[in-house]
This record gives C-alpha cells, sequence and structure tokens, in this order.
C-alpha cells in the first residue's frame, strides 16, 4: 500500500507522508479520527474475537497455542495483514501505547508461524500441524501470494515506523520464497497470481531495502505471467504489454496495473508505461461508474459478444463491456474501487497529471467512503448504483461469494452494511485506505509542492535546493467553495506551489495576500510562485456547481437519466426522502431543475444535502411486462438529496443515483 517514492528515478512527483504532512481536522481529519478511534478497534475486535471471526484464532492454532481446525477464507491470512497496516498507520500519525502493544503482539506471533522458507498460510501450516495433506499452492484460489504480499507491505510499513527489523525479517523471507518460486516453479507462480498485491509489496521492499533483487523479482512476475495462458478473468490471457482493453475480476486488475507502474516508476519503461495510459484510460472513459466504482458485473463472460468463442472466459466481480454500466446489480466491490485509488495515485506520481487526481477525488469521496458506515462501523462488500424492493432475484450480500451464499438472502430492500462479512477483505482495506488519506493529499517534485486534496492540515516541507516552508491549510471540502492556505514558516524564498484545480471547478480563481482573483484553469495544477513570508496567504475559490449529469449514448441504462453532482459528491435520493405515497421508480427530474444545498447532521457528521423540486410520474403498481402509460397529468413535490457515501445509514430503503428526466 505505501507510495513512497523518493528513490524512483523515473517519477515526476513523491507523495508526502505523516513526516511531513498531517490531517488538523475538517472532512478528512474527521474520518481519520474516527478511523483511530472507533474502526481500527472495532476490525480488531471482530478479528480477534473467535465467536466472530476465526482470523487470529487461526495464527493462534498455527503456532500451536490453541487447538482446533483452520476456519475461513483462504485470504483471511491477508485482512489480518491489511488490519495490520491500517494499525501501523495509525501509530504513523499519532501515539497509542494500547495500539502498539497488539501490533508488537501480532508482529511476534506471526514471525512465529512463519516457515524458514518465508511461507506463510495459516491453513497449509494448521494442516501440516494436524498431519493431514499440506502443499503450498495447491490451488490458485487459496490465494497465498496476495496473503504474502499484503504480509510484505505491513513488513516494510512497521520497519518504517519503528525501525525494527522483526517484521521486516519476516518481509524479506517471504519475498525470498517468492524468489524460489521465480526460479523453480514458474508455472505455480504465474497460477497463483490471484490480487496481485505481491507485485506493489515486493517494490516497496525494494525502495526501503535497495536491494535491487527485488526489483528483479517484480520482473520476474511479468515474465511468468506473460509466459502463462490463462484467462481475462485474471488479466492474463494474453501478455500485459499486449492488453489494450482493461477485463476481468476489477479488484486483480487494478492491483496488476498499479504493480506495474511501480514498476514503471523504478526501470522507466515507456512502452509499459503507454500500455498503463491506456489501460487506464480505457476504465475511466468507458467503464468507472460516476461514483468511482470499478467493476460493473457480478459475473459475465469475456469476450462478451464476440464472434471468436474460443476466445470466451468466465469473468466474475469484473469489468464488463465498454458503457456496460448496470444500476441494480453493479457489483463495484469496495476493493476494486480502493484498486482505482492505488493506481491512479502511481499514475499521478509518473505524470503529474491532474486527471489522475480528480479520479482519485472522485473515488474517494463517493464509493470509498460508501463502503463503511457514517458511524466507522459497518461496511457494503457491493456498492450498486439503485436499490429497490421486490428484486425478483437474490443478489450475493456483502461478503458472499457463489462459493458461501446466504442461505435465506434478505429483501432486495433490506441489504445493508454489516460489522462482519464472511469474505472481510473489504474492511480492513477500507481501514487502511482511510489511515493513509493524507498521503493523497500533497507531493513534492524538484522545485515545488503540489496539492491534490484539500482539507485542514499542516505541511511541513523542503526541497532539495534549500527552501523550505510550513504552511497551514483550512478547508471544508467538500462542502464549502474555499480554501485558505498560510505560510507560517518559509526559508530561501519558501517553496513554489502548484494548487490542482478540480475539473469539476469551472470558474475556479486564485488570490494571493488578498489581491486580485485570477482564474485558474479546471482540471490542471495552478502554479503559485513567489518568495514567501511568513503570514502570506493563497486563496482558492473552487465553486461547487450543482450539476445534473447524463450519460454516455451507449451507456443504455443511463439513457433518459440524470445524476445530480456539486462538486465532486454525487448525490443520490433515498426512500426516507419521499413524501408519503410517491415511490421511487415515480420520481423524475425536470431539465434545468435547481437544487439548494442545506445543512443537515447524520450520525453526528456534517453533510450538505440538495433540497429541490421532482416531477412525480402518474405510474401505477402494476406486474406486466410492458403496462401502458397512464395518462393522468404531472404533480411535483419537494424532494431533498443527499450524498451517495451516506444512504444506507437510517435503515432499510430504496435508493437510486440515476433518476429519469423529464423535458416538459
Amino acid at each position: 500500500m505505501t507510495t513512497t517514492t523518493s528513490a524512483s528515478p523515473h517519477t515526476t512527483l513523491t507523495p508526502l507522508g505523516a513526516a511531513n504532512v498531517r490531517w488538523s481536522g475538517g472532512f478528512w481529519g474527521g474520518r481519520l479520527e474516527q478511523t483511530r478511534s472507533v474502526t481500527v478497534p472495532s476490525i480488531w475486535g471482530s478479528l480477534s474475537t473467535p465467536e466472530v471471526s476465526p482470523g487470529w484464532r487461526n495464527f493462534l492454532i498455527a503456532a500451536g497455542r490453541a487447538d482446533g481446525e483452520h476456519e475461513g477464507p483462504p485470504f483471511l491470512d491477508g485482512d489480518l495483514y491489511k488490519w495490520l497496516e491500517a494499525a501501523i498507520l495509525l501509530l504513523e500519525t499519532g501515539p497509542d501505547p494500547e495500539l502498539e502493544r497488539v501490533v508488537d503482539e501480532v508482529a511476534a506471533l506471526v514471525a512465529e508461524v512463519q516457515r524458514e522458507d518465508g511461507y506463510v498460510h495459516t491453513p497449509t501450516i494448521i494442516a501440516a500441524r494436524r498431519r493431514q495433506e499440506a502443499v503450498a499452492l495447491a490451488d490458485r484460489f487459496n490465494f497465498e501470494t496476495y496473503n504474502l504480499g499484503h504480509l510484505i507491505t505491513a513488513g516494510v510499513r512497521h520497519h518504517r515506523l519503528t525501525g525494527s527489523n522483526v517484521l521486516l525479517d519476516v518481509a524479506r523471507k517471504a519475498a525470498g520464497f517468492l524468489e524460489g518460486l521465480a526460479e523453480n516453479h514458474r508455472l505455480q507462480l504465474a497460477e497463483s497470481a490471484i490480487c496481485p498485491s505481491h507485485y506493489m509489496a515486493v517494490m516497496d521492499l525494494y525502495r526501503v531495502t535497495g536491494e535491487d533483487r527485488y526489483l528483479r523479482l517484480a520482473e520476474a512476475f511479468v515474465q511468468v505471467r506473460d509466459d502463462f495462458h490463462g484467462g481475462d478473468d485474471n488479466q492474463d490471457r494474453i501478455p500485459v504489454r499486449e492488453q489494450k482493453t482493461v477485463a476481468g475480476h476489477a479488484v486483480r486488475a487494478n492491483y496488476l496495473y498499479a504493480g506495474l507502474a511501480d514498476l514503471v516508476a523504478e526501470t522507466g519503461d515507456a512502452d509499459l508505461r503507454g500500455v498503463l495510459e491506456n489501460l487506464w484510460h480505457d476504465v475511466v472513459d468507458t467503464k468507472l461508474y460516476i461514483t468511482g466504482g470499478c467493476g460493473a458485473l457480478y459475473d459475465g463472460a469475456s469476450p462478451d459478444g464476440y464472434p471468436w468463442q474460443r476466445e470466451i472466459s468466465r469473468v466474475h466481480q469484473a469489468y464488463g463491456r465498454a458503457y456496460q454500466l448496470p444500476h441494480t446489480t453493479a457489483h463495484n466491490e469496495s476493493c476494486a474501487n480502493i484498486g482505482m485509488i492505488l493506481w491512479s495515485e502511481r499514475m499521478l506520481a509518473l505524470t503529474g497529471s491532474a486527471e489522475y487526481a480528480d479520479v482519485i477525488e472522485q473515488v474517494a469521496v463517493n464509493s470509498l467512503l460508501a463502503g463503511i458506515s457514517l458511524d466507522g462501523t459497518k461496511y457494503f462488500y457491493t456498492n450498486p448504483l439503485r436499490q429497490v424492493r421486490d428484486l425478483p432475484y437474490p443478489l450475493r450480500m456483502p461478503g458472499e461469494t457463489a462459493e458461501r451464499p446466504t442461505p435465506e438472502p434478505p429483501p432486495s430492500d433490506e441489504r445493508l452494511r454489516a460489522s462482519y462479512m464472511s469474505v472481510f477483505c473489504c474492511p480492513p482495506n477500507i481501514a487502511r485506505t482511510l489511515a493513509r488519506s493524507h498521503e493523497l493529499a500533497m507531493s513534492t517534485s524538484g522545485d515545488a509542492l503540489w496539492v491534490h486534496l484539500y482539507g485542514d492540515a499542516e505541511a511541513d516541507v523542503s526541497l532539495e535546493d534549500g527552501r523550505s516552508a510550513r504552511l497551514r491549510i483550512e478547508s471544508e471540502q467538500p462542502w464549502d467553495e474555499r480554501v485558505r492556505i498560510t505560510v507560517t514558516e518559509a526559508a530561501s524564498g519558501g517553496v513554489p506551489l502548484r494548487l490542482r484545480i478540480p475539473a469539476w471547478a469551472e470558474g475556479a480563481t486564485v488570490e494571493v495576500n488578498g489581491g486580485t482573483p485570477e482564474p485558474a484553469v479546471a482540471g490542471a495544477y495552478a502554479p503559485v510562485d513567489r518568495d514567501w513570508q511568513a503570514g502570506d496567504t493563497v486563496e482558492l475559490t473552487l465553486p461547487l456547481r450543482v450539476r445534473l449529469r447524463r450519460g454516455h449514448r451507449l451507456a443504455e441504462e443511463l439513457a433518459g437519466q440524470v445524476a445530480v453532482t456539486r462538486g465532486p459528491v454525487v448525490y443520490a435520493l433515498e426512500s426516507h426522502e419521499l413524501p408519503e405515497g410517491v415511490r421511487l421508480e415515480q420520481v423524475a427530474l425536470r431539465r434545468g431543475a435547481t437544487f439548494t444545498p442545506v445543512d443537515i447532521e447524520l450520525e453526528g457528521q456534517r453533510l450538505v444535502a440538495l433540497d429541490g423540486e421532482a416531477v412525480v410520474l402518474p405510474t401505477e403498481e402494476d406486474e406486466d411486462l410492458y403496462p401502458d402509460v397512464e395518462g393522468a397529468g404531472l404533480r411535483t413535490v419537494p424532494v431533498r438529496l443527499i450524498p451517495y457515501f451516506a444512504w444506507g445509514n437510517r435503515g432499510p430503503s430504496e435508493m437510486s443515483v440515476w433518476l429519469p428526466l423529464v423535458w416538459g
């Protein structure tokens, strides 16, 4: 998960970490503190309570400290490692003796369980302890390399925080096991590269150790993948440099391309960089939901609809065709959305292009936050854009898989977030992402500080030429338009600024020391250069225009509908806000509809809702597939739209992001 690129010779930007930037409050600071006080403790409470989760108990059994058999999915080890990373990240931004004690306890037990050859996988180790057949990498869906990747990443984080080698040695040994596979069991390595977190992980290890062997290992991962003939579901049907379209499992795709971007940062491989840029645009231009959700399909086939029957392979939790963006059945796994952040921030570091930061914000403010309840304790696995009553077919619930269905799924309009789920990959992934949200905020180049996300923050920045500055940033983004930056200290003229003007902020202005506001170009970085003195200020105005957005002509499910956004925030209509007697499917918006922003509070959090007027379509409850259109006239009702990420926090409901458009 780490993205430190200070030693990367082929990047434009280097993200700032906790030593140089901290949230001090506001929207993102509040989320960080909730992650610290509520989310990470509650996830550990689940993982460490056998009646809830076998996550921690599996390690105790593997170490011989408890009796029993392995329980839970094969990737549960990785979920514990992601929680461990989240806990370490929180220790980077604030002391917590009890959390530090738990981190040390977890690190020590993982080191105890690890085999001498570096392999760690509690199902296999427990089976061997019980004298049962236990073969490493016997099934590609055992997720061993995925688990090891998350372990290596946590080990690197722990070393950076503490200087201790306890987990770094574990990470080195785990990478050594992967090296052995690359040298002697290439087919097994290629087959087992499911959700390839190990690409990013060994690059983290390369950066922290400077040892060339780990860079060579990452290159070997690509080579064995290119030599393996798999399917689209795991992006291994054709070599990576021949890929022009993103297909298959969205988490696997986004993790793969993030890892390849890490490799480009170190090698400068221009051809591979071009492939990644094209693939990223394939997603963003044709397959990304307006919420930043990734992976439209529960299940499908690829290439879907093509005459080449021999090429078709099963895909699941996957990117579909271009413009295939269903609403009610949108999958959009929370981990896939996080994967898009990982991929985009690496592309931002490579290029310095604002389009990548725009997508990071789009995902973070909408689909990332939708994955966790406002109180920080419950989670979505899937993130649809519409939820309706009386769906005539069951959808897999949060954390379910086809292999582990719930016998009696609840009604379609009662699919709510859960505090624990049988497939628990998303909650700790959300936690570690929120715990490091400050790393998404700012970067440096050789000659400037780049600000990507705005919120209440403190930054302390030094450039290689000796210029330095301390800054205080005050912003109520995404709710308010103004951002104020104050220089609190400056040396040698301070640090030039590059301030992101989001693509949604048409009409933005930049004002220095109360002077004349100057226009700024949306979708780019505004340069602000001068000899800074303590007390100097920069004020951005980023207009939060309410917009009605339509879909591409080929996006069939979006035809004749609009979504409402304000700045980066996507809004939704939830049935809690409907007048009595009005159903979700009856509500439409007139062309040119206007909305008034209003402050509300939900679960103790400040939100900005949108109040306006909607049209009530004269539809009747009818079971016919194609009933007649009613001839009654239209009437209007007041409606309130809430941020998409806030839906589902008030009990069962229907919800829709997209609403029909009435032109008359």
